[in-house]
């Protein structure tokens, strides 16, 4: 792990109360279920593209309601919202929730049985007409989490998605994708390979590209490095398009970063132009593709490797309409770098 993957507590703040925790979980939650929308609907991507960020999009939502559950009234541990550039837990909360899975069975033995419990509940509050205790309110919440989260929906640092035959002229036969959730950025990023197989059967072969993916395309990086990496060690699988979708900063109240769109955010939340839940959420999409090949090696030991074009960047922005006009009023001039005009979004109702 290099240095700028070490993760210390004043890279992150703490959500102290419940209604924090509500106003966050609801805006995190919209957001995602917005992108995936929008993505479909503005063509950002291809339709198969945007059914795979629809699955890695859900394995998210579904970790956030797992943290939701978890530390709803657990009063010892609060939930880590990263500060450099995010928005999002902090990747330590999506390790913390993994392990605590693993151990499930030892914690749940420690906890009341839930028949009783419940039995408890209703006597305290229909025959003594008294509230329930925060104690049991959260062995209760324990309960609910520990039995009812299942680990393999749970987003992990690396997401391997199936290689699907693709067969479009110059794209490349096969296609594969895979998400991770990059530990120095604290963000989730999407990518997409079409490439071909040279003289080489596929379920061979499979288990390998999955291993290099793995090893090699689990942090963000340039498309030009990623894709030079994998071409290296996979000599018998031609990449013909990279794809890399960042999924972030998410700009709202708990982002405490220096970006000029989150700081126009706060100012005008601040000032009361905006609601606490406005937000806005910036994408970004970096692809290339091959345009020729070169032989590497000696004669006995050749390889031949994709020649890349320039990398291409789109930029968008999504957000609510109040939030945009905010925007055009104090920040026009960012709006003007982005590849098309603000997305329009539904704003959160936290009523």
């Amino acid at each position: 792990m290099s240095i700028n993957q070490i993760v210390t507590p004043l890279d992150s703040a703490v959500l102290e109360t419940k209604e924090q925790y509500r106003v966050y979980f609801k805006i995190v939650t919209h957001a995602f279920d917005e992108l995936v929308l929008k993505m479909a609907e503005q063509q950002i991507c291809t339709p198969l593209e945007a059914k795979f960020v629809k699955q890695y999009c859900e394995l998210l939502t579904y970790s956030l309601e797992a943290f939701r559950v978890k530390y709803l009234y657990d009063e010892d541990e609060k939930m880590r919202i990263d500060l450099t550039e995010s928005g999002f837990p902090n990747y330590l909360e999506f390790r913390y929730l993994y392990n605590d899975l693993e151990l499930k069975h030892d914690h749940i033995t420690k906890l009341p049985k839930a028949a009783a419990l419940k039995s408890e509940f209703l006597e305290t509050l229909l025959k003594n007409k008294q509230a329930v205790s925060e104690r049991k309110l959260q062995q209760a919440a324990s309960i609910i989490y520990y039995s009812s989260v299942q680990p393999e929906f749970i987003f992990k640092k690396f997401v391997q998605g199936k290689i699907l035959e693709h067969n479009v002229d110059k794209e490349g036969q096969y296609l594969v994708s895979w998400s991770f959730y990059d530990v120095t950025h604290n963000r989730p990023f999407i990518c997409f390979m079409y490439f071909d197989l040279y003289k080489q059967e596929l379920a061979s072969y499979k288990q390998k590209i999955y291993e290099v993916l793995e090893e090699t395309a689990d942090r963000n990086m340039s498309l030009d490095m990623m894709a030079y990496a994998i071409d290296k060690k996979l000599p018998k699988l031609w990449p013909k398009k990279l794809k890399k979708m960042d999924l972030g900063p998410l700009h709202n109240v708990f982002a405490k970063d220096e970006l000029i769109i989150t700081h126009t955010v706060l100012e005008a939340i601040g000032k009361k132009t905006l609601d606490l839940s406005a937000f806005a959420l910036s994408l970004r999409i970096d692809e290339t593709i091959s345009t020729d090949s070169f032989a590497e090696g000696g004669f006995f030991k050749k390889q031949y490797l994709q020649v890349w074009a320039p990398t291409k960047v789109n930029t968008y922005l999504m957000a609510p309409h109040r939030v945009i006009q905010v925007f055009y009023d104090n920040i026009p001039e960012a709006l003007h770098l982005l590849t098309k005009e603000p997305i329009e979004v539904p704003a959160v109702k936290l009523d």
